[in-house]
This record gives structure tokens, C-alpha cells and sequence, in this order.
């Protein structure tokens, strides 16, 4: 017998079932694609803060488990002896206009006021950064020390592995036991929209390139829109594209093209660098850009886990945890921001 069946084998699944088997819950993912493969098999694996100015919710719930993540993957990577590629490697932006270190200098007092003694946000001036580092017009950067890195796959696959050995379940297809999680991204959201008449979410598309760039243990780096991602096995991520109206889900095309030689521009290090792989996939997005959590409106003994778009990777430890707290606890910690008890109150139906 299994106390709770998770729907799902992405980032958010994978994780409620390993925090649910921690607390001594009996737990089987059912996917029948396997392990990741949506979104959470991706390439990128940025784990990065919003900026920390003005403070809401969602900005407190990820720093929060952005602050858990370390031990989140420590935790896993030593059950399943495989490497997640999590490292805290921070961020660098570049500050293109005095307004920009103006701005900088006022998120730097909200950091220190909200994130307090977790992390920095400072700025640097580009000749104390290293040789890592992206143009700026004003040689000045900002520097945080909360971003971090995962490598998805092998994040993925650690997962996987730790579950199993942990002895969960994760199988193509079972029949629904104990409470039963849904956690199947884009397509997920839109089945639950049908379900209650009304939009809640549905997917962007995001495509990235995988490059042959040594650069391992260095910052993350964030300029001109784009994630530049150094992973720890010598390779390195440029990302992404936020489409939301798209033909095909897995597909590249020209805009990753554009996206590659704007890398080049930012990091100039990474022209010519070798492409191994042109990656496409399709992320969750629920109507309000928060995770959505909480019962299945209607549907007793079933909930929802869903709606991680950019930042799945970096919420993932906080909402299996919250997730979990409703349904062996029956705690119910979820901000009202995210809860599911919002789709059924007329004034406040999100919209597409």
C-alpha cells in the first residue's frame, strides 16, 4: 500500500516524493514518460532570487528555499551517490546606467533588511571580479551570493535514484493509492482549468543551447535578458526564450540562434564554442506566476503542486515541504497567494 501517489516525475513530483519518504510516508511517482521528461529536463538550472526590492510573498517563500537548497541536495546527492551539480556559485549582472547603480544601491539595503544575514547583494567594481566577468559600461556589477546552480538532468536523475533507494516507487503507471499529488506541469494546469470551466495557467516555451565552455565553479551570470550558466562538469548553458504562442513544443529554431550570438556578445570567451545540444521544452505557468498549490477543488483526496515556470528548480524543496505539511499533516502553510482555494472564488478567477 502507498500513502501518496505523486502524478508527475518533474522537479516538483521528484521532491514530494523523496521529503514525503523522509518523513516516513510511503510514496510512488507515476509518470509515464519517466523521470523528467518535461521541463525539469532541461539544461539550464538557474536557482536565482527576484530582486529584493519590494518584498512580497513569493519573494520570501523562495528565498526561503533557496536557503534550504543545500542541504535539500546534499541530502539527496549522498542517498543516491550521484552528483546533482548543485554548487552556490552566486550571480553577476552588469550595471549599464548610473540609474542602474542607483537601483543597485537600493536593493542592496532591501537585501540586507530581507534576506538579512542569508546572502549578499552588492556591488563590485569589475577589476576586483576576476577575468569571469560580463561587459559593463560602468565597470560596475552587482554580486549575490544566494543564486545557485543545479545541472537539471543530473539533478533529475539524483533524484530518481535516491527514491528508489529510499524505497518509493516510480513507475509508468499504477493505480491511485492514499493522497494523491498532481504535479504534471504545463499540460497539468490546463487539465485542471478544464476541469473547473476557467483558465488557471498553461505552458511558455523556453529553448536554450548547450555549449563546450569550461567555466565550472564561476558565477552564473545574468545580462541583456539571458542566463549564462556554468555547469560543474565542463559544460555551459545559455538560456532561454518565453514564448507564449508556439507550433511545436520541443522544436528550435531562429530565436535560439539569436540567443547564442547575443552570448557572445555578453561573454565574448564563448565565441566559437562547440553547440552539444539545442534544447526546447514547455513550462508551467499558472495565471497568477506563483506556484499553485493546494486540494483539487471538488476532487477529494487529490491536490495540486504545480506552476514552478522560471523558478521550479529554486522552489522545489520549500513546496514539497508546504505540500506535504497539508497532506500527511493536515497543516495547511500555504500562502493564499498560491492556494487553490482562489480558483473558486468568483473576484478573484485569474486570467489566461
Amino acid at each position: 500500500m502507498v500513502d501518496v501517489t505523486v502524478r508527475g516525475a518533474g522537479i516538483f513530483g521528484l521532491s514530494i516524493a523523496w521529503k514525503a519518504l523522509q518523513r516516513g510516508a510511503r510514496a510512488r511517482v507515476i509518470d509515464r514518460h519517466g523521470p523528467g521528461s518535461g521541463a525539469s529536463g532541461g539544461i539550464v538550472g538557474a536557482l536565482q532570487p527576484h530582486v529584493p526590492d519590494p518584498w512580497n510573498t513569493l519573494k520570501q517563500y523562495q528565498l526561503e528555499s533557496l536557503i534550504e537548497a543545500g542541504a535539500f541536495w546534499e541530502g539527496v546527492d549522498a542517498t543516491s551517490g550521484v552528483s546533482s551539480g548543485f554548487a552556490r556559485v552566486g550571480r553577476l549582472q552588469p550595471l549599464a546606467s548610473e540609474r542602474d547603480i542607483a537601483l543597485a544601491r537600493e536593493r542592496a539595503k532591501a537585501a540586507r533588511s530581507n534576506w538579512g544575514e542569508s546572502a549578499l547583494w552588492e556591488i563590485t567594481d569589475v577589476r576586483e571580479a576576476g577575468n569571469w566577468i560580463p561587459p559593463s559600461p560602468t565597470g560596475l556589477l552587482v554580486h549575490d551570493t544566494l543564486s545557485a546552480i543545479v545541472h537539471p538532468r543530473d539533478a533529475i536523475r539524483s533524484l530518481a535514484k535516491a527514491i528508489r533507494a529510499h524505497g518509493g516507487d516510480i513507475v509508468a503507471d499504477e493505480p491511485d493509492q492514499g493522497q494523491v499529488i498532481w504535479a504534471t506541469g504545463w499540460k497539468g494546469l490546463q487539465e485542471l482549468g478544464a476541469a473547473l470551466g476557467r483558465p488557471v495557467g498553461g505552458g511558455v516555451k523556453g529553448q536554450a543551447a548547450l555549449v563546450r565552455h569550461d567555466a565550472g565553479g564561476q558565477p552564473q551570470i545574468f545580462a541583456g535578458g539571458l542566463h549564462i550558466v556554468p555547469h560543474l562538469d565542463g559544460t555551459l548553458a545559455i538560456g532561454s526564450t518565453s514564448e507564449r504562442d508556439f507550433a511545436a513544443s520541443t522544436t528550435t529554431d531562429e530565436l535560439l540562434d539569436d540567443i547564442i550570438r547575443r552570448a557572445e556578445k555578453v561573454m565574448p570567451s564563448l565565441t566559437g564554442a562547440t553547440v552539444i545540444e539545442r534544447w526546447a521544452g514547455v513550462r508551467p505557468r499558472s495565471a497568477s506566476r506563483a506556484p499553485l498549490l493546494g486540494p483539487w477543488p471538488g476532487r477529494a483526496g487529490h491536490h495540486v503542486a504545480n506552476g514552478g515556470f522560471k523558478i521550479g528548480f529554486g522552489v522545489a524543496p520549500k513546496v514539497a515541504g508546504t505540500i506535504l505539511d497539508l497532506v500527511l499533516e493536515g497543516v495547511d502553510s500555504i500562502p493564499p497567494e498560491f492556494h487553490t482555494e482562489r480558483l473558486t472564488e468568483p473576484r478573484l478567477r485569474p486570467r489566461a
